[in-house]
């Protein structure tokens, strides 16, 4: 027999087993749950794309970011439309002990500073001068690609940032300093926290603390006096002028000595609801899982978040400046008085504080060697390893 012949009958006999095949009752069955199986992918691809459809309606056609949580759940977060949380204020204001704060609510994740925004930020101020706009003008960049271009990188940064939460928080303090502009241009919805503190103590946090802030130096602290104004100045511009429906002044001071009244405000304004947790944010710092508050070992407020609520910080300015500064501080700092602090009391009297905050204080003052302890493997395990 030739090789036709063989491959011949072998095709008679392929097509009989065939025919027998797909008149088996196997194939039948094979057939009825190709088809469901087909079914649910279609149905759920479907759901699914009606979802991003709704999603993306929602996200009114703005600069968005979608974070896939768990469970491949999806969040969507629009720059347009996402009641997102800044926190800003000058460095050594407190600004890392409210995030740690805010952190602690299950609905928030603000996560450490990113750094990146402000750096970014700053490049507006290269496409605003004489030089340059015409160009961009004549390149056909307008103000609101730019505008559009920073805010889905702000989202994509800020959204990516950690774990989804249902608001997003950030806490570049310096952002403040072009507040307005964010909060009309980029993100139309934002809150905005202000933090303010006593210059002085801020002053003096920087300086004895060595901390490295540009156009600050560590041996000056007149200079440092009058740098912390004109910014201060600068923010508080900046918070009215967005306006206080939506920009929140919180004094330091007033967060140390009353958590829980203060931040019963802070969360009314951003309309979130009362948890006892952010009483207690220290229970949550680098603990793992969603509600874990990571914090960066590189912030120099670190050492301190980690421990509860306490007075250590509140007035350990006092005796750090001459009698000559003491006599001009209502003029190298006019600020001070605006925001109400009273520049010749020294030490101040800032008020009184609530039991738990004063059993806090006692309580690090019993056991100082065994949070010093804590402290340092806390700032190790902070360390992230590329």
């Amino acid at each position: 027999m030739s090789n036709f012949q063989v491959v011949r009958a072998g095709m008679k006999l392929s097509r009989k087993a065939l025919k027998s095949y797909l008149e088996s009752a196997r194939f039948r069955a094979c057939i009825r749950i190709s088809l469901v199986l087909l079914f649910i992918v279609f149905a759920e691809f479907v759901v699914h794309g009606q979802t991003e459809f709704m999603d993306c309606q929602n996200a009114n056609v703005g600069p968005n970011s979608v974070v896939v949580g768990h469970n491949n759940e999806k969040h969507v977060y629009s720059a347009k439309t996402h009641p997102i949380i800044f926190i800003g204020g000058h460095p050594r204001s407190g600004t890392t002990l409210l995030r740690s704060m805010l952190d602690a609510h299950s609905s928030v994740r603000c996560g450490e500073e990113t750094r990146i925004l402000p750096n970014i930020l700053q490049m507006k101020s290269m496409f605003d001068n004489d030089v340059e706009k015409p160009r961009l003008i004549q390149a056909g960049i307008t103000d609101d690609i730019i505008t559009s271009a920073f805010s889905a990188f702000f989202i994509e940064t800020i959204a990516q940032h950690g774990e989804p939460p249902k608001v997003l928080c950030n806490k570049d303090p310096l952002l403040l300093t072009q507040g307005y502009y964010i909060s009309k241009q980029m993100f139309p919805r934002s809150r905005w926290i202000f933090m303010v503190r006593d210059g002085r103590a801020v002053v003096h946090s920087i300086l004895s603390r060595k901390i490295t802030i540009t156009g600050y130096s560590n041996d000056d602290p007149e200079q440092a006096l009058r740098r912390w104004n004109a910014a201060v100045e600068a923010m508080n511009a900046q918070c009215d002028r967005i306006g206080s429906k939506r920009c929140m002044k919180v004094r330091y001071e007033d967060l140390v000595l009353h958590p829980r009244l203060t931040m019963e405000q802070i969360l009314e304004f951003l309309e979130l609801s009362w948890e006892e947790d952010v009483l207690h944010h220290e229970d949550f710092i680098n603990k793992d899982g969603e509600r874990g508050i990571r914090v960066s070992v590189r912030e120099r407020s670190s050492d301190q978040v980690i421990k509860p609520i306490n007075l250590n910080a509140l007035t350990e300015w006092v005796g750090s400046f001459s009698s000559d500064i003491l006599r001009q501080m209502s003029s190298l700092a006019p600020m001070l008085t605006q925001l109400g602090y009273d520049p010749t009391k020294n030490p101040p009297k800032y008020g009184d504080p609530d039991p738990e905050v004063l059993e806090n204080t006692r309580y690090l003052a019993r056991h100082s060697s065994e949070w010093t302890k804590k402290t340092k493997k806390l700032l190790k395990d902070m360390e992230k390893v590329v």
